[in-house]
């Protein structure tokens, strides 16, 4: 055990066993003396700690040094009834501090009680109550704002897990210190029940054994217990006085005696208003005039000082910052930072500013939030953080959207309009500012405030321009998630299964594939659309076909059929016959026949007309679907389906294709098509 670990346990013995042991008045001298001291140690330990979390065990300690001074009263009240001398400290506290007689003492310790029944106490319950229950309302909004800063990237991982583990020690302190006044208030109706009973058990005890008269009695013993009562509320005095403190704390990182004395005599225009009232009140009024004359001319001096000492730390602080910002230019530029690319980044104009300002009531934070909860639960992905920033050489109204550093999409707005969007089935137009949906392109026009409640009851799509940019970034990180999906984060989605299914992951990884094979697996997977969320039925299928072949291309194509039933369910919708486009078998044949392996995959061979007839025949087919207002969907068979989807995707970036093995037996399918070449 460690040194502070046998101290505690000795220091809560010693409570019990004077509960049971008596003990000589020079010991209780003693713990009387060390009892005091640990309540000016807790008082001053308060007083100038920095943060309130540096006191956590505060309630522990306020249960040990009650138990331990309920302790000192039984032992000091065994002597005073049995021995009539509890030592040279009770005494002294009986005499001196309450001047030798009966009516000081008890009116001193009277008072004693009232401050801290009625003053101190109950003002540090009451705070310790509200502060503990607006602690525990605002975690919410803390935790909030944390996901915030972490989602812009202003803080790290690490930082994020710091600050919360903070939120809920707080919560918990104050919870505990809403309980833990409770013990402060209990020792001080103890003590005064136990004055109350060695007066009566003392004048008892002087009469009916020592034979003594009742004066003499009530005049020894009762000095004696009002010394008692003191000696031990005094140390429960200090203990509540540090309870207020700390649970009053505004500053949880300021020097407690610097900030206090700063608030109070820091403003001179204050000093110089009370000097000149304290000594107009000694020349106006009776009262004597050395005295306020002195104590006014005090204050309006120590005015001028706090006046002149502002006046130089300002000076002090144009001449630091002019110093720093002449040496950061002095010295060579820190590259490093510059060598980072954010994953993704979205770049404003100073006119989209407020949209991204909590202050000035902007949601574009919390926007960027959902968007990778949606995403996450969508695809199964987290996406990496969203750094939001300005770009003053951008158009005020502008913003732009990088994957790596490298810009993507870019979209304007109008920051006091909203965007109305005819869904086509318009009747009577609105007048507005001809523009473009940025996510899909799709002419809307700009209209007012006015104009909103208007243009949704004739039937237009009214849009407000964070949602603008918030579905903007979506769909941009919809296409560009597979490259976004790091090897790290790959480790981590395998971390996070091999908790529940050790034996997959220890079986598949690296035994049958490495990292980075997975990763080409799962990127092929959010490529397409497909969410990697079942990460246990991809897994599965892999480490079923690995061992065959090591092709990432064929094994994602083995896990599409696994994921079949997620599939139907994206693309089919239940209960409704959709509309499809099929393969010719005869094209099907040629694709297979043009396919050439190699050791670094397979790729196609066909002739160039060839290619460019089957991509007209493709746009002929969509159109159809499109005029049908179908999405354009192309079903193939299973082993032509990768090919296929290769040889459109840099034309029909949309085109969902489908192999048959991957649709379940109950959905219905209506073919309104044929690709031919």
């Amino acid at each position: 055990m460690k040194k502070a670990d046998i101290g505690v346990a000795i220091y809560v013995l010693a409570a019990f066993i004077m509960f049971i042991v008596p003990i000589p008045n020079w010991l209780l001298d003693i713990l009387l003396a060390c009892n005091i001291s640990i309540a000016f140690t807790i008082l001053f330990g308060t007083m100038f700690t920095k943060e309130v979390l540096d006191m956590s065990f505060y309630p522990t300690m306020l249960l040990f040094t009650t138990i331990f001074r309920i302790a000192l009263n039984v032992s000091s009240t065994r002597l005073i009834l049995t021995t009539g001398d509890p030592g040279q400290v009770v005494a002294t506290f009986g005499n001196y501090v309450g001047a030798g007689n009966l009516v000081v003492g008890s009116i001193v310790f009277i008072i004693l009680i009232i401050i801290q029944f009625m003053v101190i106490n109950k003002g540090s319950e009451r705070v310790a109550e509200v502060t503990a229950r607006f602690t525990l309302d605002a975690m919410p909004g803390k935790q909030m704002a944390i996901d915030a800063d972490l989602n812009t990237g202003a803080i790290s991982d690490a930082e994020a897990k710091v600050r919360r583990d903070k939120i809920q020690e707080e919560a918990n302190f104050f919870g505990s210190m809403d309980g833990a006044v409770k013990y402060v208030k209990g020792d001080a109706t103890a003590g005064l029940i136990i004055t109350f009973v060695n007066v009566i058990g003392g004048i008892a005890m002087g009469m009916v054994y020592q034979n003594m008269d009742a004066m003499a009695a009530i005049e020894k013993y009762v000095i004696l217990t009002i010394g008692d009562g003191l000696v031990s509320q005094i140390p429960s005095l200090l203990i509540s006085l540090s309870t207020g403190i700390l649970v009053t704390k505004g500053s949880k990182d300021a020097d407690f005696g610097t900030v206090l004395v700063s608030q109070l005599f820091g403003i001179p225009k204050a000093l110089y208003l009370v000097g000149a009232v304290i000594a107009g009140l000694g020349i106006v009024t009776p009262l004597p005039d050395l005295v306020f004359l002195t104590l006014g001319l005090i204050f309006i001096v120590t005015g001028r000082m706090v006046a002149g000492t502002l006046e130089t730390a300002q000076i002090e602080g144009e001449i630091n910052a002019d110093e720093i910002a002449a040496e950061e230019i002095r010295q060579p530029e820190n590259v490093n930072s510059l060598l980072q690319v954010d994953p993704i980044e979205l770049e404003f104009g100073y006119g989209i500013i407020p949209l991204a300002d909590v202050n000035q009531g902007g949601d574009l934070l919390d926007r960027v939030v959902m968007i990778r909860r949606q995403i996450a639960l969508e695809l199964g992905t987290v996406v990496p953080i969203i750094r939001l920033r300005d770009n003053i050489q951008l158009n005020p109204n502008q913003y732009i959207i990088k994957i790596k550093g490298i810009q993507v999409s870019e979209g304007e707005i109008l920051f006091d309009h909203y965007m109305a969007m005819n869904p086509g089935y318009v009747e009577e137009e609105i007048t507005g500012i001809p523009t473009y949906e940025p996510s899909f392109h799709l002419p809307a026009i700009w209209i007012t405030e006015g104009q909103r409640e208007r243009a949704e009851s004739m039937g237009y799509t009214v849009v407000d321009p964070p949602s603008i940019i918030a579905t903007h970034l979506t769909e941009i990180i919809r296409q560009h998630i597979s490259e976004l999906l790091t090897r790290q984060d790959v480790q981590n989605l395998t971390d996070n299964l091999k908790e529940t299914n050790p034996s997959l992951v220890e079986e598949l990884v690296p035994k049958l594939l490495g990292l980075g094979e997975i990763q080409k697996v799962l990127q092929n997977l959010l490529k397409e659309g497909i969410s990697i969320r079942d990460l246990l039925t991809i897994f599965e299928t892999l480490a079923d076909y690995a061992a065959t072949s090591r092709d990432t291309d064929i094994l994602t194509e083995y896990v599409r059929q696994s994921l079949k039933r997620a599939i139907s369910m994206k693309f089919f919708p239940q209960g409704e016959t959709t509309s499809v486009v099929t393969l010719d078998p005869k094209l099907e044949q040629e694709i297979m026949a043009s396919v050439k392996q190699t050791e670094t995959g397979a790729y196609l061979t066909l002739d160039p007309e060839k290619t460019r007839a089957i991509v007209k025949s493709v746009g002929d087919e969509i159109a159809k679907l499109e005029n049908l207002g179908k999405s354009p969907i192309v079903i193939t068979s299973p082993i032509v389906r990768m090919y296929f989807k290769r040889l459109t995707e840099d034309y029909y970036r949309d085109l969902i294709v489908v192999s048959y093995n991957e649709i379940d037996s109950n959905i219905e399918l209506q073919s309104v098509g044929m690709v031919t070449a």
